[in-house]
């Protein structure tokens, strides 16, 4: 018989990052042929260049270069006038992005392919201000600048189809098909077609080095949610935001490969909304800042926390939703809040206070599912260091139906409300910067312009022949 002691396990974790040497070794055994260089756009969303291993090998440190406007456009990608960084009066000239070499990883959803995350530098080497690893960057460190750090876990909320693609975009996405037909929140009973793209995902998250903690099917038909851990070495505040937008580029390509189409809009349908939770803990060194021997209680530093959440989060919006369609998630009863309420345990806030009775952290639930992760933490960062630095008044908790709540300031209804209080926010000139404030300004003012002309379906039904 074999010695059952003996036998090795069934399945391997590998490791979750490629050293530069581990890489030269697979290159030259032509186990991988491409690396995927990529940084994250205005969006959230990874572009980048496809580079042959061995030229990128060749070139490591210094990394490809790319048009500025990669980071100065909008959501179709078209050239638009307005920013500072680059546009029609510099003639859209290159930034370099130096690849992070603690970020190598691969994508076993894509053969011999590698994946790295760059940081977006100009020609002298200085970072680019406007760019969202680098606006996540700033804020870590002002934390660190009063001795703390974040650990972070990312809910991810987004909605899955029984089309491809191309039927998808035939259908001018009306009338698709949810991959489950009714509310399967919690089940485990799912089609068999979507628990392959489960396994599948899941596989593919473990082998790139961002494992989950649990996917599940959540409230609306069709939609799914995804979490990740927040301990060390996951909870890292840039791994966590890297981590997110390798899954959002894994769950395209799978659910492709699977006959589905996935979406990360906030509101891909009436009544429906996908959101993108923010879990966040602070700490001093080893030590959990929000440690509490007395769960009646809640730490000083918590409470400054959510203090500053409730006082700045207003005045953020267009880093957390940054679309017209991101306020159609805020409905009363939907599980977006629609005010600026913090409760305990309490899912109609803005902000739950939540997990262990003596080990809480904060949940921030405004975000969308078309948030860019990097701003939306950047925002919530920012917010928790004003109130541990100025230690405002801590409003009283929610402990009922916040949605029925009238103190609480309520969350902006329109991207243009949100623009207004952003641009004219004293928080978001010292937290960001005003060449960030006005870069993402434009870039809301961008996605307004796009359709605030356009004729709707809506207005079509209402009106052809009534009007």
């Amino acid at each position: 018989m074999t010695d059952q002691t003996s036998r090795e396990p069934l399945y391997v974790v590998p490791p979750p990052f490629l050293a530069p040497e581990q890489l030269d070794r697979l290159v030259r055994d032509r186990q991988i042929t491409t690396v995927m260089v990529a940084v994250p756009d205005m969006q959230g969303r990874l572009k980048g260049k496809r580079l042959d291993a061995q030229t990128f090998l060749d070139r490591l440190p210094d990394g490809p270069e790319m048009c500025r406007y990669v980071l100065a456009t909008d959501l179709d990608m078209n050239p638009q006038p307005g920013y500072d960084l680059t546009g029609w009066h510099d003639g859209f000239g290159d930034l370099r992005v130096v690849p992070d070499r603690g970020t190598i990883r691969r994508l076993n959803y894509l053969p011999r392919t590698v994946l790295v995350h760059g940081d977006a530098v100009h020609r002298d080497g200085s970072p680019v201000e406007v760019a969202p690893r680098q606006i996540l960057r700033r804020q870590i460190e002002r934390l660190a600048a009063l001795g703390l750090k974040a650990k972070v876990g990312i809910e991810s909320e987004f909605m899955l189809y029984r089309h491809t693609t191309a039927q998808a975009r035939r259908r001018g996405y009306q009338g698709l098909t949810p991959v489950c037909p009714h509310n399967l929140d919690y089940a485990l009973d799912h089609p068999v077609a979507l628990s392959g793209f489960f396994d599948h995902l899941h596989d593919a998250l473990r082998a790139a080095g961002t494992p989950v903690e649990a996917i599940k099917t959540e409230g609306a038909a069709g939609q799914i949610e995804v979490t990740w851990p927040y301990e060390d070495p996951y909870g890292d505040p840039m791994r966590a935001c890297d981590a997110y937008t390798v899954h959002q580029h894994a769950v395209r390509q799978i659910a492709e490969r699977h006959g589905m189409v996935a979406t990360f809009m906030a509101a891909p349908q009436t009544g429906v909304g996908s959101g993108m939770h923010l879990h966040v803990s602070l700490w001093h060194g080893d030590e959990p800042v929000f440690h509490t021997l007395r769960p009646s209680e809640l730490p000083a530093r918590l409470q400054h926390s959510i203090a500053g959440l409730i006082e700045n989060l207003p005045y953020m919006g267009p880093l957390y939703a940054p679309t017209l369609n991101s306020y159609r998630r805020f409905r009363p009863h939907s599980f977006a809040p629609t005010n600026f309420s913090w409760g305990h345990d309490n899912r109609t806030c803005t902000v739950r206070v939540t997990g262990h009775r003596t080990h809480p952290h904060l949940e921030n639930r405004v975000p969308g599912a078309d948030a860019n992760p990097y701003l939306a933490l950047a925002a919530t960062l920012a917010s928790i260091a004003h109130g541990i630095r100025t230690e405002p008044k801590l409003p009283e908790p929610c402990t009922g139906d916040a949605y029925h709540a009238t103190e609480p300031l309520p969350v902006p209804q329109t991207l243009d409300e949100a623009l207004t209080d952003f641009a004219n926010s004293q928080l978001a000139q010292e937290a960001f910067g005003s060449r960030v404030v006005e870069h993402y300004t434009r870039a809301g003012e961008i996605e307004l312009a796009a359709v605030k002309d356009q004729v709707t379906d809506v207005e079509l039904k209402r009106g052809f022949d009534r009007a």
